[in-house]
Protein backbone atom coordinates (compact mmCIF):
# COMPACT_ATOMS: atom_id res chain seq x y z
CA UNK A 1 0.00 0.00 0.00
CA UNK A 2 1.21 3.49 -1.01
CA UNK A 3 0.32 6.51 0.74
CA UNK A 4 -1.04 9.40 -1.07
CA UNK A 5 0.75 11.81 1.79
CA UNK A 6 4.17 11.10 2.06
CA UNK A 7 6.23 13.26 4.55
CA UNK A 8 10.14 14.12 3.36
CA UNK A 9 12.03 14.45 7.02
CA UNK A 10 14.33 17.51 7.45
CA UNK A 11 16.83 19.36 8.77
CA UNK A 12 16.75 22.90 9.58
CA UNK A 13 18.55 25.76 12.03
CA UNK A 14 15.82 25.00 14.65
CA UNK A 15 15.12 21.77 14.11
CA UNK A 16 16.98 18.11 13.10
CA UNK A 17 15.66 15.27 11.36
CA UNK A 18 14.02 13.33 14.26
CA UNK A 19 12.71 16.48 15.31
CA UNK A 20 10.57 17.01 11.78
CA UNK A 21 9.69 13.44 12.05
CA UNK A 22 7.84 13.84 15.48
CA UNK A 23 6.16 16.99 14.36
CA UNK A 24 4.94 15.16 11.38
CA UNK A 25 3.84 12.29 13.20
CA UNK A 26 1.88 13.92 15.50
CA UNK A 27 0.03 16.04 12.78
CA UNK A 28 -0.73 12.36 11.73
CA UNK A 29 1.85 11.09 9.12
CA UNK A 30 1.83 7.52 8.88
CA UNK A 31 4.33 7.24 5.83
CA UNK A 32 8.02 8.98 6.74
CA UNK A 33 11.02 8.70 4.73
CA UNK A 34 13.85 9.59 6.39
CA UNK A 35 16.60 11.91 3.84
CA UNK A 36 20.41 12.32 5.23
CA UNK A 37 22.01 12.83 2.12
CA UNK A 38 25.87 13.85 2.30
CA UNK A 39 25.91 11.79 5.60
CA UNK A 40 28.24 8.97 7.26
CA UNK A 41 26.92 5.97 6.97
CA UNK A 42 26.69 5.39 10.60
CA UNK A 43 25.70 8.74 11.60
CA UNK A 44 22.34 7.93 9.08
CA UNK A 45 22.35 4.49 10.71
CA UNK A 46 22.19 6.11 14.19
CA UNK A 47 19.66 7.82 13.05
CA UNK A 48 17.32 5.67 10.95
CA UNK A 49 17.01 3.05 14.18
CA UNK A 50 15.72 6.00 16.37
CA UNK A 51 13.34 7.06 13.40
CA UNK A 52 12.02 3.90 13.09
CA UNK A 53 11.34 3.14 16.92
CA UNK A 54 9.56 6.13 17.01
CA UNK A 55 7.43 5.55 13.65
CA UNK A 56 6.69 2.16 15.21
CA UNK A 57 4.93 4.19 18.38
CA UNK A 58 2.65 5.91 15.70
CA UNK A 59 2.11 2.51 13.65
CA UNK A 60 3.64 4.47 10.88
CA UNK A 61 5.86 3.51 7.90
CA UNK A 62 9.10 4.23 7.47
CA UNK A 63 10.77 4.99 4.22
CA UNK A 64 15.09 5.14 4.35
CA UNK A 65 16.14 7.06 1.17
CA UNK A 66 19.63 6.34 -0.50
CA UNK A 67 20.68 3.68 2.32
CA UNK A 68 19.60 0.00 1.20
CA UNK A 69 21.72 -1.80 3.71
CA UNK A 70 20.58 0.69 6.44
CA UNK A 71 16.82 0.28 5.32
CA UNK A 72 17.38 -4.10 5.67
CA UNK A 73 19.14 -3.06 8.62
CA UNK A 74 16.42 -2.18 10.84
CA UNK A 75 13.54 -3.65 8.81
CA UNK A 76 12.09 -0.27 7.21
CA UNK A 77 8.92 -0.59 5.31
CA UNK A 78 10.58 0.57 2.57
CA UNK A 79 13.75 2.35 0.39
CA UNK A 80 13.81 5.22 -1.86
CA UNK A 81 16.05 6.01 -4.72
CA UNK A 82 16.98 8.92 -6.55
CA UNK A 83 17.99 8.92 -9.89
CA UNK A 84 21.77 9.12 -8.97
CA UNK A 85 21.61 6.76 -6.25
CA UNK A 86 21.99 2.88 -6.45
CA UNK A 87 19.67 1.05 -9.23
CA UNK A 88 16.72 -0.29 -8.05
CA UNK A 89 17.50 -4.01 -9.53
CA UNK A 90 21.02 -4.28 -7.26
CA UNK A 91 19.16 -2.85 -4.13
CA UNK A 92 16.42 -5.34 -4.66
CA UNK A 93 18.75 -7.73 -4.16
CA UNK A 94 19.86 -6.21 -0.88
CA UNK A 95 16.84 -5.45 0.41
CA UNK A 96 14.46 -8.31 -0.51
CA UNK A 97 11.71 -8.70 -2.52
CA UNK A 98 9.32 -7.71 -0.14
CA UNK A 99 10.29 -4.00 0.72
CA UNK A 100 8.48 -1.39 -0.99
CA UNK A 101 11.04 0.49 -3.32
CA UNK A 102 10.30 3.93 -4.57
CA UNK A 103 12.27 5.63 -7.27
CA UNK A 104 12.54 9.46 -8.11
CA UNK A 105 12.02 10.69 -11.77
CA UNK A 106 11.93 13.82 -13.65
CA UNK A 107 11.13 12.81 -17.41
CA UNK A 108 9.31 10.73 -18.99
CA UNK A 109 12.18 8.20 -19.91
CA UNK A 110 12.79 8.59 -16.18
CA UNK A 111 9.19 7.10 -15.21
CA UNK A 112 9.67 4.43 -17.37
CA UNK A 113 12.96 3.29 -17.09
CA UNK A 114 11.86 3.12 -13.16
CA UNK A 115 8.84 1.08 -14.12
CA UNK A 116 11.24 -1.55 -15.58
CA UNK A 117 13.55 -1.62 -12.89
CA UNK A 118 10.33 -2.67 -11.01
CA UNK A 119 9.58 0.48 -8.62
CA UNK A 120 6.83 0.38 -6.87
CA UNK A 121 6.16 4.24 -7.17
CA UNK A 122 7.33 7.27 -8.67
CA UNK A 123 7.87 10.22 -6.83
CA UNK A 124 8.02 12.79 -9.65
CA UNK A 125 9.39 15.90 -9.60
CA UNK A 126 10.20 18.67 -8.56
CA UNK A 127 6.97 20.65 -8.88
CA UNK A 128 8.79 23.97 -7.79
CA UNK A 129 12.06 25.16 -6.92
CA UNK A 130 12.71 24.09 -3.30
CA UNK A 131 15.80 24.96 -1.40
CA UNK A 132 15.49 21.49 0.40
CA UNK A 133 17.25 19.62 -2.46
CA UNK A 134 20.52 20.28 -4.24
CA UNK A 135 20.83 20.02 -7.77
CA UNK A 136 18.07 20.48 -8.86
CA UNK A 137 16.16 18.65 -12.01
CA UNK A 138 13.67 21.28 -13.97
CA UNK A 139 10.75 22.06 -12.47
CA UNK A 140 7.80 20.49 -14.11
CA UNK A 141 4.40 22.48 -12.53
CA UNK A 142 1.44 21.33 -13.72
CA UNK A 143 1.57 20.97 -17.19
CA UNK A 144 4.41 19.00 -16.99
CA UNK A 145 2.36 16.72 -14.79
CA UNK A 146 -0.18 16.83 -16.47
CA UNK A 147 1.72 16.07 -19.70
CA UNK A 148 3.63 13.13 -18.03
CA UNK A 149 0.36 11.07 -16.96
CA UNK A 150 -1.25 11.90 -20.57
CA UNK A 151 1.90 10.27 -21.99
CA UNK A 152 2.24 6.95 -19.69
CA UNK A 153 -1.14 6.88 -20.28
CA UNK A 154 -0.92 6.33 -23.70
CA UNK A 155 1.76 4.07 -23.23
CA UNK A 156 -0.51 1.59 -21.15
CA UNK A 157 1.41 2.37 -18.06
CA UNK A 158 0.25 2.38 -14.53
CA UNK A 159 2.17 3.32 -11.35
CA UNK A 160 1.39 5.16 -8.35
CA UNK A 161 3.18 9.05 -9.31
CA UNK A 162 3.94 11.06 -6.26
CA UNK A 163 3.94 15.04 -6.69
CA UNK A 164 7.01 16.43 -4.93
CA UNK A 165 8.87 19.80 -4.64
CA UNK A 166 7.61 22.67 -2.61
CA UNK A 167 4.06 21.55 -2.95
CA UNK A 168 1.76 23.76 -1.15
CA UNK A 169 -1.71 22.82 0.22
CA UNK A 170 -3.62 24.94 -1.77
CA UNK A 171 -1.74 22.83 -4.61
CA UNK A 172 -2.66 19.78 -4.01
CA UNK A 173 -6.82 19.97 -6.18
CA UNK A 174 -5.12 21.41 -9.27
CA UNK A 175 -2.10 18.05 -8.27
CA UNK A 176 -4.80 15.48 -8.46
CA UNK A 177 -6.70 16.55 -11.09
CA UNK A 178 -4.15 15.82 -13.71
CA UNK A 179 -4.29 12.91 -12.45
CA UNK A 180 -1.02 12.22 -9.86
CA UNK A 181 -2.03 9.48 -6.96
CA UNK A 182 0.00 11.62 -4.16
CA UNK A 183 2.31 14.38 -2.64
CA UNK A 184 5.44 14.38 -0.89
CA UNK A 185 6.01 16.95 1.56
CA UNK A 186 7.74 18.72 3.71
CA UNK A 187 8.52 22.14 4.63
CA UNK A 188 4.88 23.03 3.95
CA UNK A 189 4.20 20.71 7.34
CA UNK A 190 6.95 21.57 9.73
CA UNK A 191 6.72 25.39 8.98
CA UNK A 192 2.99 25.06 9.37
CA UNK A 193 1.12 27.70 12.51
CA UNK A 194 -0.69 24.21 13.52
CA UNK A 195 0.93 21.36 11.52
CA UNK A 196 -2.45 18.86 13.14
CA UNK A 197 -4.47 21.30 11.10
CA UNK A 198 -2.20 21.30 7.60
CA UNK A 199 -2.22 17.16 7.77
CA UNK A 200 -6.23 17.31 7.98
CA UNK A 201 -6.97 19.40 5.39
CA UNK A 202 -4.28 17.73 2.86
CA UNK A 203 -5.61 14.54 3.94
CA UNK A 204 -8.98 15.50 3.20
CA UNK A 205 -8.24 16.66 -0.46
CA UNK A 206 -6.27 13.45 -0.49
CA UNK A 207 -9.19 11.26 0.30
Amino acid sequence: MIDKLQFISNQTNDLNHLESIKIALDAGCRWIQLRMKDQPFETVLATAVDAKHICDNYYAKLIINDFPFIAKEIDAYGLHLGLNDMQIAHARKIVGKKMVIGGTANTLENILARIKEGADYVGLGPFRFTCTKQNLSPVLGIEGYRNLVESLKNLKHTIPLIAIGGIKQEDIPEILETGMYGVAISGSIINAANPKNMVYKINKVLC
